[in-house]
């Protein structure tokens, strides 16, 4: 699993290295931290001026807390966020130690800023995400103060959003401005 996922970090070290763009944190959707891992790898061994930033959602951000703690750390819920995708009940025992020798601290939105982000992906980049596939949009948008590099990278993933809650994303935040 964190080998597959890789293939993303080594897709971005590729463009990165094309745009000129050497250092960067990578914002990546995080639950277990598989596609987290594997991104770190991939940078780690293409890119190491780029480095690997998971975002998750409040009350769910198992991984931001084990980081900061340096130990594993249980979410209390296991349901309770739109983003439920990435909703995880703590960081997996075989990603969490890549995540930390590799990942920088990790960042923490709120539902209503990822419903927000993913208003901003349909309106300026005409792409549909569903909520635990916005987050790392959403930490670049809301979180700008805690990012550090030349630029921002975000994975953007998961169109697999039920159709009420996309509509109440566009109707609350229409063009998230």
């Amino acid at each position: 699993m964190i080998a597959g996922q890789g293939t993303c970090g080594l897709e971005i070290a590729e463009q990165a290295a094309e745009a000129g763009v050497t250092r960067a944190d990578v914002l990546t959707c995080c639950g277990g931290g598989g596609l987290t891992a594997g991104i770190a790898l991939a940078l780690e061994a293409r890119a190491p001026g780029l480095r690997a930033r998971p975002a998750e959602p409040a009350g769910f951000d198992d991984t931001a807390r084990s980081l900061a703690a340096g130990a594993i750390r249980r979410n209390a819920a296991l349901s309770g966020s739109i983003c439920d995708a990435i909703v995880t009940p703590e960081p997996g025992a075989l990603t969490f130690p890549i995540l930390q020798r590799l990942c920088g601290p990790g960042l923490v939105v709120s539902d209503d800023e990822a419903l927000r982000a993913m208003a901003v992906a349909f309106s300026r980049l005409k792409i549909v995400l569903e909520p635990g596939g916005a987050v790392a949009f959403a930490a670049a948008l809301f979180r700008a103060d805690q990012i550090e590099g030349d630029a921002v990278i975000c994975i953007a993933s998961g169109g697999n959003v039920d159709g009420a809650m996309f509509s109440e994303a566009l109707a609350r935040f229409g063009t998230g401005d």
